[in-house]
This record gives C-alpha cells, sequence and structure tokens, in this order.
C-alpha cells in the first residue's frame, strides 16, 4: 500500500494527535505540581534566594561602679560586612574594598577564612568602620556587591585603670563555640576575660534578625517586611561595689613600667572595693580585632600587662605572713601580746649548723609580740615558729584556706600553694631526711609557700573584722555563711590591729 495512502495518514496523525495530547498531559500535570501542589516549597525557595538573614547584635549590658560611674559602655559604630556568595566574587569585591577602607591582604584573607567558616552569615570586614569609609563606600555600593552596612553599637572601656578587673570582648573563636559558648554564631562578641567572661550570658543579650531582600547579582535592594524581623534584647547591666574613683587614684600611684597590684576591701561584707594590676593595657584595641602590632606589643612585654596580677600570680608573702604566724601562735595560748622570747635579735639565730639572718643586721633586741609585729622582726618569729612547730603551722594554714581560692567572681583565679602536712617534707627530701628547720621559713612568710594577693587580702580582712572569712565579690555575694575561721578573741584581735597600726 502507499505510504501517502489517506488511510496511513490519518493513523499517523491519530497517533501524534494521542502523542501530543499526552505531552501536554504531562506537562499540564508538571504545571499543576509545581504550581499548586509545590507551590510552598518553591515559594520558600524563593525567598530564601531572595531574602538574606542579617544578626543584629544586642547591646551588651553596661557596667558601673557603685556610684553610677561608667566602667563598660555602648557607642555607635558602624560595620561593613559582605552577603554570602562565591568565594571568587567575594575576593574580586574586597580587592575594591581595600582601595577604599586600605586594608592589607592578610586582612582580606582574614574576611575570607570568616566567609568559609560561616558561608551562610555576612562575612565581617570592618568592625569599626570610620564614618568617612562608610561615606565612601556609600558612594560606590552600585560597584560593590553584597556591600552590607550597619550601624551597631560598640563596646566601649573609657579607662584603662580597670582593664584586668572588666576585661574585654572580641569575636568567638571555633573552640569556644564548641565549649562555653555554643549558642553564640560565629563572628558574636564574647567576653573574653575579667567581669566581662564572668558575667557573659546575662550581659550579652539575644540577638536578633533582619531580612534584606537581594537581586541576582547580590546587591540588596530593599529591606523585607518589618514584621519579619527579630528584635535584639538588650543584655542586662551589671552594678558593681568597686570604687572607680578608688581605682583610678591607686592607678596614679603607679609609676610607668611599675609591676604591682594593690586590692582594697570592706573586711565587714567581703565587698572588693579596688583591684588594680599594673602595668595596664587598652582594652579597646580587642574590640573590632586587635591589630598585629599591637598584640605583639603585648604579648612580648616581659611586664605582662595582660596578667592580672592580684588573682592569677602566686608570691612568696614574706613579712605579711607574719600575722598569720602570730594569729597562729595567739589562738595556741603559746604567746600573749606582751610576750618575749628567750633570745633578743641582734641580726639573726644560730639554729643548729646555720645562721639565719634577721633583715635587720644591727638587730632589734629584746621585743614584745606586738613590737616584733611592729618592727617585723625576723628572730622573734624564727623563735616562734619553733615554738608552734611545724605540724601545727601546717595544720592552721590549711585550716585557714591557704592552699586553695578565694572563690571571687572573677574568671582565672588561681590557688595559692602551702605544703599539706609532714608528708609533703618526706616526698621532697626523703624520711626523716628533714629537720624542723623549715618551721623557720615558713615562720617569715619563706619556703615552700606561696600565696596569691587576694589570698593575703582575705587573711588581712579577718583581722580587721571579727575573725571570720568571708568570700571577696564584686558583684555578686557569696551565699556562703561566714565562717569562724581565725577562732580568735576579740582582745586577740585588738592585739594583731594594735600592731598593724604600729608597723
Amino acid at each position: 500500500m502507499n505510504a501517502f495512502h489517506p488511510y496511513l495518514l490519518d493513523r499517523r496523525l491519530g497517533v501524534a494527535r494521542t502523542a501530543v495530547w499526552i505531552v501536554l498531559g504531562i506537562l499540564v500535570m508538571s504545571f499543576f505540581r509545581t504550581q499548586i501542589l509545590g507551590h510552598g516549597k518553591y515559594q520558600l525557595q524563593s525567598e530564601t534566594n531572595r531574602l538574606r538573614p542579617i544578626p543584629l547584635p544586642a547591646p551588651r549590658g553596661v557596667i558601673y561602679d557603685r556610684n553610677g560611674h561608667v566602667m563598660a559602655e555602648n557607642v555607635p559604630g558602624y560595620t561593613v560586612s559582605l552577603l554570602p556568595g562565591p568565594e571568587a566574587n567575594l575576593r574580586s569585591t574586597l580587592a575594591r574594598i581595600a582601595s577604599i577602607a586600605n586594608i592589607d591582604s592578610t586582612a582580606i584573607e582574614r574576611v575570607l577564612q570568616r566567609a568559609r567558616r560561616a558561608p551562610y552569615q555576612p562575612a565581617l570586614v570592618l568592625g569599626d568602620a570610620p564614618f568617612n569609609v562608610v561615606s565612601a563606600l556609600e558612594e560606590r555600593r552600585v560597584a560593590i556587591p553584597g556591600l552590607l552596612i550597619q550601624a551597631e553599637p560598640k563596646r566601649s572601656y573609657p579607662d584603662s585603670a580597670v582593664a584586668q578587673l572588666v576585661g574585654y570582648v572580641a569575636e568567638v573563636t571555633e573552640a569556644e563555640r564548641t565549649s562555653k559558648f555554643a549558642k553564640v554564631r560565629l563572628g558574636g562578641l564574647v567576653g573574653k576575660d575579667g567581669l566581662e567572661l564572668q558575667y557573659d550570658s546575662a550581659l550579652r543579650g539575644d540577638e536578633g534578625l533582619r531580612f534584606v531582600e537581594v537581586n541576582a547579582r547580590g546587591q540588596m535592594v530593599r529591606e523585607a517586611a518589618a514584621a519579619a524581623n527579630l528584635i535584639p534584647v538588650p543584655g542586662t547591666d551589671l552594678h558593681t561595689t568597686i570604687d572607680l574613683d578608688l581605682q583610678q587614684y591607686i592607678a596614679r600611684m603607679f609609676p610607668p613600667g611599675q609591676r604591682g597590684a594593690v586590692m582594697a576591701l570592706n573586711p565587714n561584707t567581703g565587698e572588693v572595693l579596688a583591684l588594680y594590676s599594673a602595668p595596664t593595657f587598652n582594652p579597646n584595641a580587642f574590640v573590632s580585632g586587635i591589630s598585629p602590632a599591637y598584640w605583639r606589643t603585648l604579648s612580648e612585654n616581659p611586664a605582662r600587662p595582660l596578667l592580672d596580677r592580684s588573682i592569677k600570680t602566686r608570691y612568696p608573702p614574706g613579712s605579711t605572713w607574719k600575722l598569720a604566724v602570730a594569729a597562729m601562735a595567739l589562738k595556741r595560748g603559746i604567746v600573749g601580746p606582751r610576750s618575749h622570747m628567750p633570745i633578743p635579735c641582734r641580726g639573726g639565730l644560730q639554729y643548729g649548723n646555720r645562721f639565719f639572718r634577721c633583715w635587720n643586721a644591727r638587730g632589734h633586741g629584746d621585743l614584745t609580740l606586738t613590737e616584733a609585729i611592729a618592727q617585723s622582726c625576723d628572730v622573734y618569729f624564727y623563735q616562734l615558729g619553733i615554738k608552734l612547730g611545724v605540724t601545727s603551722l601546717l595544720e592552721d594554714a590549711n585550716d585557714w584556706g591557704f592552699r586553695g581560692r578565694t572563690g571571687i567572681d572573677l574568671p582565672g583565679e588561681i590557688p595559692s600553694e602551702f605544703p599539706t602536712g609532714p608528708e609533703y617534707y618526706d616526698r621532697l627530701y626523703g624520711p626523716r631526711r628533714w629537720t624542723s628547720a623549715v618551721a623557720l621559713n615558713l615562720a617569715i612568710g619563706q619556703g615552700e609557700n606561696a600565696q596569691t594577693l587576694i589570698q593575703m587580702v582575705r587573711l588581712y580582712q579577718q583581722l580587721a573584722s571579727d575573725g571570720r572569712m568571708r568570700t571577696p565579690f564584686v558583684v555578686r555575694a557569696s551565699t556562703e555563711a561566714a565562717r569562724a575561721s581565725l577562732d580568735l578573741t576579740a582582745d586577740q584581735l585588738a592585739t594583731l590591729r594594735r600592731a598593724m597600726i604600729a608597723v
């Protein structure tokens, strides 16, 4: 039969029509599934591609002294970030920003590293952009895809006299997010030391979110509906026990380059009135990312300005320890305020085959306990140590907490060090290979005795009050009840106070 016979043509046309209808049916079903059944899904994808979430940092709580003076606050600032995108595009955009903002290749790599760590978040370029840079970038916004400029609260520290006490904030690290800051986004600021770290969860508040609409080039077109935004919740203010005027007065006492620490405490409550460590540093340098040059200045400085010497360093207590030994002897009834030692001070004391010197080579003569404290006579306390004996010295010192922490509400306090008992010397020198001569060194604050400043201040807090131990605090008092620690009578405490006044 001829291929062009009308019957065959009609048959082929019928097959073609059927195929067309089948294809049209498939297309209609696909359109129906996409437009009707999958409307919500594809609308969400479209919205996700079109909208970008932008974190809104919450203002941190302000830190005040006891009189309402500001020690840490928030000031207006600008940040410059780039919306997420391919790394090649970000690098190209950063090159354009670099010519305006004067950022180097190291800073560019740091931004790209942030983008890799958090690919769905804006990558911070400048944490504290000057207004002239912000203006220049705004003028060239069309040529800078993904540019995001935000007005944000910036942490500010008005006075470096409280640098170690207050601490500072800086960008959270990946290691910190896996431990104590799991809920903080990459790029977020957290407390790194001092009160900023101790009370970070209260100070930080809760971040908000805003949404912006972008075009195909990643350029911000407009703000999304305000109803979609999440308003940030400001952090809680801290009201401390610190007297900023006193803190500043203490800071002025230290000449440049001088190392040391000073602490002032209300002996009846445990309130910390001042806590100063020298030398200090500028905490504002950390807020927007510390420069490599300033970091080298701090980290290579042998004076270690970042170290809080009041709670993070141990020292031989020296003559300040003599008050503890005097308190032990009074408590045990070994001496009274007018007690003399058998041997007057003539510049030293011969004990066994060793001569233990007094700081005063001319000698102090025959002294009472009160006079020995006032003149800090080593020979008197050598003999007092012998009378007490090693066991009593170690027992009382451990009972009074001289190998632990005070529990102050600041991070990083280290424990003091003191032998636990005679077995310590057995391990150190061997059984029966040490003598009672160790009591002489312990009695004048030397030997195996290393105390923090705050631990020694707590001893004097007890002597200056009713003899009970109180936990020092800067913001919140300990709920632990005060303990009768020294077990001294009112007359014995008065004796020690008179001796201190006579120093």
